[in-house]
């Protein structure tokens, strides 16, 4: 997913794998100028899954107030719909412990129509893949 701002910022999601049939498991790179970070595991579950939040959001172009937001053990997005049409998402990783406490934030944008719906259907093909 590239910011349509500034396509040197971006997020890579990678590595799915069912954990059971409660769960799911993958990575997240997030990389900007001067920083690339990623994840180890991000644990998500089945019921509570990203691609119905950014589903979510795609339905609604037209726009809403305040943020949503969708939490991982290791990520968090937040969406907040801008003027003119666009959704800025805010992604947040963070450390598996309290030894390995760290926390990086970059935001991506954009535009509410079009590029959610692919954003959505990109994150359902990722997530929902049978395993290889």
């Amino acid at each position: 997913m590239r910011c349509q701002e500034d396509p040197g910022v971006f997020v890579r999601l990678t590595d799915c794998h069912p954990l059971d049939e409660y769960r799911l498991a993958f990575r997240v790179e997030v990389q900007a100028e001067g920083l690339c970070a990623r994840t180890d595991t991000v644990v998500a579950e089945w019921y509570d899954d990203l691609t119905h939040f950014v589903e979510g959001l795609a339905a609604d172009f037209r726009g809403w107030e305040g943020a949503r937001v969708w939490q991982a053990n290791r990520v968090e997005l937040s969406a907040v719909f801008r003027s003119r049409g666009h959704v800025c998402l805010k992604w947040t990783l963070r450390g598996a412990t309290l030894a390995d406490a760290w926390e990086v934030s970059i935001e991506t944008w954009q535009e509410a129509g079009e590029q959610m719906k692919a954003l959505a259907a990109d994150i359902r093909d990722f997530l929902h893949r049978p395993p290889a």
